[in-house]
């Protein structure tokens, strides 16, 4: 029974000798659009996902559009790459050639320990395992559980397949499956009933494993500088395995010896036997060891071995990658490529916000996604020539320099020359022509503002894990960790990938709460208020959304009786109890709640004015003291996205002003003398270089004070008295920033960008 890694299916790749590999595209960034062709392992058994498997690795497709393609049919596939739930995938399949029949891969023979990231979406053979529940297996979408006495695993039955509802067969079976994932769960994945069958022991199987871990046939092991490895030669079979030679061949054939030659493994036997290795020299080290035996279809077994010298470091690569683009440019995100370089095998991308990167790797260091080098931090690590940093938010000049390495970890040499460097500004708002005729002035303004943004694209608050958070909200810490950022609270919640709602603490939290929605309760079926990611934010579950509840949003000037970092719980000046969150999301969560009650106003005859206990005068203010920042301008941007439509209130500060949300009616705006005040200021030019000024109309700037968007002031004066300010902006920083100015009247703010 074959366990030969998908290296070996020579044939069957050199057929897309011309196309990007899956290996290639399963190493590109996050957001990536990739090119792949394969056979598809799968078909509509499995719903509108399909497996693509090529000659160097495996990746599911997803999308409607490839409802019409089969199990066996070879396929070029375009899309997306996307993390869901943890499983890597294509999606959405923009589009797909169908080339037709092709040669399916043999399913790749693995003990259940060996499922994991590296077979990720390859069709594999588990032998001699049973099932854990007897019955049947329950109709529709369920998880069952498999074991070989030593190991258990995850088996999930789709309801869109013959499985469900049948009886879980007693006994050892066979299943032959496609390797998913979900969260932090590896699972095997069966077609149809077909794929599981009553195992039969082989006569002889071989299986080889290098220090206790299994390595398949054609795959390769890290000797790394150890002068000796255990090899363990296992016989799964009912019949004496013969080990009837081994040869060690390649460039460093000479640095490794072993005692290995001929011997004869019991059945369900096992023997040890050593691997030597003494380097003759510095840098990599490689050599291929061959062993040979009477196993049917395993004959040989041949393992590639990878070592360093008396160094401890590999080859240096003789030249770093070049020609560093960026093709991927959104408020939200972007997304750089490179030219490979020379002999190198990877990669090390660092990026820095505001100025150059100056760190550089140092030899010997395995560094992880968000580790600091310096005064940078790694944004990649992998041997793609693309990739997409987590964390970008608008308006920000982002720079780039990428490194070459080779070597295992530990072992690693980069080439700390002329790396490939660049940077890139992140876009700002995208409004384009989206409100063109639209008039604030109109009485009709409220209704046809709600018919503007609704409807929409219906996202589901399931797939809120997908788009916002694997996206947009989670990003990188050091030691390849996560965290995630509770909007309310301003904890940062440090999490090992993927990330999983119940392990980690969080939940969507609705700013527009839930129970004040006129159609509660909206999540059975779920509704689009229930889902729409303009409303939604990640919150801790337990010290953040619960203390909140469907509390009205509040300052808290009395009796505090629960606070969690920077948000609390307690009464206003009207005795009120409320919930106060940080003061960054407040203006943030105003907006929300304007967006959900302008959105749905009308639907269904429904009012969505705000609840009688909710201040909307408070909200306005909190609207217009907390202007957008380019946090939530990026945020903005994504759900626009993905959804189609955008929140107006953040687009426009003065549209909140022409809707009374107490009763959901258009409101003239006889302004008080805040908004007239806010009405008249005006900072120019933007973007600007070395001058920028700002006035209000007719009234003299008494104070002043520029803040960055780490809230820091940069320059301030307190007593001053100018009809226009003007400001020497030449020791700014190239960004975003906020002014506020003072009068005999109150206080008005504004945002300027600095190039």
């Amino acid at each position: 029974m074959k366990k030969t890694i998908l290296t070996g299916f020579i044939a069957f790749a050199s057929l897309f000798a011309s196309a990007q590999t899956i290996s290639d595209a399963r190493n590109m960034g996050i957001g990536q659009t990739v090119t792949v062709k394969g056979v598809v392992t799968n078909g509509s058994e499995l719903g509108n996902i399909r497996y693509i498997q090529d000659g160097t690795a495996a990746i599911p497709a997803y999308g409607s559009n490839l409802s019409s393609v089969s199990r066996g049919d070879s396929i070029t596939a375009t899309g997306a790459l996307l993390d869901f739930s943890g499983l890597l995938e294509i999606s959405p399949t923009n589009s797909f050639i169908n080339h037709g029949a092709g040669s399916m891969p043999t399913p790749l023979v693995v003990p259940l320990a060996s499922i994991g990231e590296s077979i990720e979406a390859q069709l594999v053979r588990v032998d001699n395992v049973t099932f854990t529940t007897t019955g049947t297996f329950a109709t529709g979408n369920s998880t069952v559980q498999v074991t070989d006495g030593v190991t258990t695993l995850d088996v999930r039955i789709n309801g869109s397949t013959n499985i469900d509802g049948t009886a879980i067969p007693t006994g050892p079976v066979s299943i032959i499956a496609l390797v998913g994932q979900f969260n932090t769960n590896y699972q095997i994945v069966p077609r149809d009933l077909n794929d599981i069958f009553a195992y039969v022991a082989p006569a002889k199987e071989i299986n080889v494993k290098m220090n206790g871990t299994t390595v398949f046939n054609n795959g390769s092991f890290v000797v790394g500088n150890s002068a000796s490895t255990t090899i363990t030669i296992e016989n799964s079979g009912v019949q004496a395995l013969t080990i009837s030679g081994t040869t060690i061949s390649g460039t460093n054939a000479s640095d490794f010896s072993t005692a290995l030659n001929t011997a004869s493994i019991a059945a369900t036997g096992s023997q040890n036997f050593t691997l030597n290795f003494a380097p003759a020299g510095t840098g990599s080290r490689s050599a291929i060891i061959t062993i040979a035996n009477d196993d049917s279809d395993e004959n040989p077994y041949i393992i590639n071995l990878v070592a360093v010298g008396t160094d401890n470091l590999a080859t240096e690569p003789i030249s770093n990658p070049t020609g560093l683009t960026f093709p991927l440019v959104k408020p939200y995100t972007v997304g750089g490529q490179y030219t490979a370089g020379t002999s190198a095998e990877k990669y090390v991308v660092l990026w820095k916000n505001g100025s150059a990167v100056t760190g550089v790797p140092v030899d010997g260091t395995t560094y992880k996604r968000g580790d600091w080098v310096g005064d940078a931090k790694v944004a990649y690590v992998g041997s793609g020539t693309s990739f997409t940093p987590r964390g970008v938010i608008a308006n920000q000049n982002y720079y780039f320099a990428v490194y070459a390495y080779n070597g295992p970890d530990g072992f690693e040499n980069y080439k700390t020359t002329s790396p490939a460097t660049g940077n890139i500004t992140s876009q700002g708002s995208q409004i384009g022509n989206y409100y063109n005729g639209l008039n604030s002035n109109s009485t009709t303004f409220l209704s046809d503002l709600s018919a503007l943004i609704n409807p929409h694209t219906y996202v589901s608050y399931f797939n809120y894990k997908t788009t916002m958070m694997n996206q947009f909200e989670i990003k990188d810490t050091t030691a390849g960790q996560s965290y995630v950022t509770c909007v309310y609270s301003g904890e940062r919640k440090v999490f090992t990938e993927p990330f999983d709602w119940t392990a980690v603490g969080y939940s969507r939290e609705h700013s527009y709460c839930h129970s004040w929605m006129p159609t509660y309760p909206a999540d059975n079926p779920e509704q689009k208020e229930y889902n729409d990611q303009h409303n939604l934010y990640p919150t801790n579950l337990a010290n953040a959304n619960t203390p909140r509840s469907n509390l009205p949003m509040g300052v808290i000037t009395g009796n505090v009786v629960y606070t969690y970092l920077d948000c609390q719980v307690g009464y206003d000046a009207s005795n009120q109890m409320c919930f106060e969150p940080r003061d960054e999301q407040k203006g943030n969560a105003a907006r929300a709640i304007f967006y959900m009650a302008t959105c749905y106003n009308g639907q269904l005859g429904n009012n969505w004015a705000i609840p009688s206990n909710q201040d909307q005068n408070l909200l306005k203010n909190w609207h217009m003291n907390d202007l957008p920042d380019n946090y939530e301008i990026a945020r903005h941007e994504f759900v626009y996205s993905i959804q189609g439509n955008r929140n107006p209130y953040i687009d426009s500060v003065d549209y909140a002003c022409h809707v009374n949300f107490s009763n959901m009616t258009y409101d003239a705006c006889q302004v008080g003398i805040e908004e007239k005040l806010q009405s008249n200021f005006s900072v120019f030019p933007i973007p600007a270089n070395n001058k920028v000024y700002a006035q209000i109309n007719g009234i003299n700037i008494t104070s002043y004070n520029v803040v960055d968007m780490q809230g820091r002031v940069v320059s301030e004066n307190k007593n001053v008295s100018l009809p226009v300010l003007e400001l020497n902006a030449s020791s700014f920083k190239g960004g975003m920033y906020i002014l506020k100015a003072g009068t005999e009247f109150g206080e008005v703010q504004k945002q300027f960008i600095i190039e």
